[in-house]
């Protein structure tokens, strides 16, 4: 309430009144010109939604979603081992229980990606310690699916993290808990490199735009910017203030966002630059909330995204080149908690909505997955050339080869004007293999390794129980072919002898 003594005050120094004034306005949010200001998020109808989904209640900090243009993967509940959902999109409404599954692994399923360049090719890591390639059939599944493509053993732990190379075809980046990232060339079904730098458990993996650069964060509290092929540490961050949690390269821009805990125990991101991680460029305060920051970022529209796990917020930032670097748009909410969230690649966008940006979003007390489309609101009906500009395609840049020696190559783009009807001719071919011990860096990762827990123990032994089931089989066919061999020889003793 205002005194006569303060109304006094103000009449005899106007001064005074232009410094409240100016107080009060530096309040108030920035607006910038920007075509991104009034983006909007627009919830799926219910019939668009996936329901009737047993989401897993696994409490690894990943999506436990991965979606292309053909179909959506989720992660589900499984009494025995672990399984995935895939689903063809335009299959949405309710899901029938018995709907079937991809159900190869023995423990649980701790991560799935879509192959960048074959849209029915997805690759699921789990706490068996085996890496695996599925081949989803055209149409989706119609049984249960326990046969991979290929199993792929050379942790010692479980595989928490599963990546495909951005440009390359058949290039496949695996982090486990034995703190070891390996990669896999799939055309021999074989890792050929391991990076082993890091002395805890590698908690995001990230590259920049060809791929010639991967950024980690890890629990040992520390981010590394490392050249893959050779694992050699090119920049390394220990964060004090900031600990990390997730890291994402921002396109093309030598820049990095993490996000990640204050000393204060506050949300937080945080900028840097790949080729000085001595100091972030900037850190900001989030919110005081205590679930994982998830960031996405948007090359194309230079949009960064962060939701929060276990809220219903999807924040979204325009990024820049130039201070303040990082301008704030909106936020979308939602009552509904996310435990994770899928993003459809460019290419499965609808153009004629102005989308430029889908998630789908894991709502696991519901069974519930509903897409929430991110529009740039636009009355022309004609194709928005300034916001889609040409983007990475389901081409390939490199093969295994050509990137293993060397070569970086950037994504060969594509234009979304004529919507995307093409389909990529590449099919993925499974090698045949005979070895099985596993040496990289002429280390062999199966050998006498120790199992740490109850769990690991479990795992090791369903999978020596599978190795002897195997070995009896093996055992048996001999045996029954001995004995015909024997009769065999005993018919050719007792044949009456031709002179």
């Amino acid at each position: 309430m205002h005194t006569a003594g303060h109304r006094a005050l103000a009449l005899a120094h106007p001064s005074s009144r232009l410094c409240m004034t100016v107080t009060k306005m530096s309040w108030r949010p920035q607006y910038r010109s920007s075509k991104f200001r009034n983006v909007y998020g627009k919830v799926a109808s219910r019939e668009h939604c996936f329901d009737g989904i047993p989401i897993t209640k696994n409490v690894h900090d990943n999506h436990f979603c991965a979606v292309n243009a053909r179909f959506l993967a989720i992660v589900t509940e499984s009494a025995g081992g672990g399984s995935f959902l895939v689903i063809p999109l335009e299959q949405t409404g309710r899901i029938e229980p018995n709907y079937p599954k991809v159900c190869g692994h023995q423990g649980n399923v701790l991560d799935i990606k879509w192959n960048p360049f074959i849209e029915n090719i997805i690759a699921s890591c789990s706490e068996d310690t085996s890496v695996r390639i599925w081949e989803i059939p055209e149409g989706g599944l119609k049984r249960n699916m326990t046969e991979a493509v290929l199993e792929l053993y050379g942790h010692s732990r479980r595989v928490g993290l599963v990546e495909w190379h951005p440009t390359t075809n058949n290039i496949l980046f695996s982090a486990g808990y034995d703190y070891k990232v390996l990669i896999w060339n799939l055309d021999i079904g074989e890792p050929v490199k391991m990076i082993d730098c890091h002395t805890d458990v590698i908690l995001c993996m990230s590259f920049n735009t060809d791929g010639s650069l991967l950024a980690t964060s890890c629990k040992d509290k520390k981010l590394r910017v490392v050249e893959p092929r050779s694992g050699r540490v090119l920049q390394e961050a220990s964060c004090k203030n900031h600990r990390v949690n997730r890291v994402v390269f921002l396109g093309s821009t030598k820049r990095l966002l993490t996000t990640g805990v204050s000393r204060w125990n506050t949300r937080q991101i945080a900028l840097w630059d790949q080729e000085d991680l001595s100091m972030p460029l900037i850190e900001e305060e989030i919110d005081g909330l205590s679930g994982l920051l998830f960031p996405f970022y948007d090359a194309d529209t230079h949009m960064l995204y962060l939701a929060g796990k276990g809220d219903g917020n999807i924040r979204y930032y325009e990024i820049g080149s130039e201070k303040p670097y990082l301008s704030y748009l909106m936020e979308f909410r939602s009552p509904a908690p996310q435990k994770g969230l899928g993003v459809m690649p460019k290419h499965g966008l609808d153009v004629s909505a102005c989308e430029v940006f889908r998630f789908y979003k894991l709502v696991t007390l519901k069974g519930l997955i509903e897409p929430i489309s991110m529009i740039v609101p636009r009355r022309s009906e004609t194709y928005q050339e300034d916001i889609y500009p040409m983007t990475p395609g389901t081409e390939p840049a490199l093969t295994p080869d050509e990137w293993l020696s060397g070569v970086n190559r950037d994504p060969i783009l594509m234009s979304l004007k004529e919507g995307y009807k093409r389909t990529s001719k590449i099919v993925f071919k499974a090698p045949v293999r005979e070895k099985k011990s596993v040496v990289v860096n002429g280390i062999d990762l199966l050998e006498n390794v120790p199992p740490r827990t109850e769990n690991e123990l479990l795992r090791m032994f369903f999978r020596q129980q599978d190795e002897i089931r195997r070995l009896k089989d093996e055992l048996s066919q001999k045996d029954i072919r001995i004995r015909q061999l024997q009769l065999e020889l005993k018919n050719l003793r007792n044949s009456p002898k031709n002179n």
